[in-house]
């Protein structure tokens, strides 16, 4: 069940940033809603779900975004095992590293596209442009990283909650 709740978040998550924010004018700079999803993710699932995962929403975005195909997919990788080193090390329990891996995850994001555009000869033609979008997208991890980690961490409580009561229900004598 907790699955369905994962795949439903991330479609959410792609469907919003796909058609409402890029007609939204305060949001058409907003960093990729998805980062968040693969660190929480990768922090709360074992290796080959959190795997699966990322994959799955790699592809879909490398699907839906028009940019060079695998970009997002290569993006979400290294984000994935970034976690992965950093929780063999840290606790991911606590809410400030999850919001510093956030914005080490839009850092991380922003060299990736910049590399992948440089080594496609398109090169950069607005650096200013390219530097003040890159700190609006770290402003906006700042202050919505934590956010989108709670509501994802208090969805999934909700549904462990909500199956524990079903199973619950369904398993008592006289039923």
């Amino acid at each position: 069940m907790i699955h369905c709740f994962y795949i439903s978040a991330c479609l959410g998550l792609i469907i919003f940033q796909t058609t409402v924010m890029p007609n939204l004018p305060l949001l058409d700079r907003f960093y990729d809603l998805l980062l968040p999803f693969v660190i929480y993710v990768g922090a709360s699932r074992p290796v080959r779900e959190s795997l699966i995962f990322v994959l799955f929403v790699g592809f879909l975005m490398d699907s839906l975004s028009g940019s060079p195909f695998g970009v997002y997919l290569t993006t979400y990788l290294w984000l994935l095992i970034g976690v992965e080193f950093i929780s063999k090390f840290l606790r991911l329990g606590n809410r400030l590293l999850l919001a510093l891996l956030v914005l080490g995850g839009v850092i991380i994001e922003n060299i990736i596209f910049i590399g992948i555009w440089g080594l496609l000869g398109s090169g950069v033609q607005y650096p200013s442009e390219v530097t003040k979008r890159f700190v609006i997208q770290l402003l906006a991890a700042i202050g919505t990283g934590p956010f989108l980690l709670w509501a994802l961490s208090n969805g999934q409580k909700r549904v462990e909650k909500w199956q524990t009561a079903v199973f619950a229900q369904r398993d008592k004598p006289g039923t």
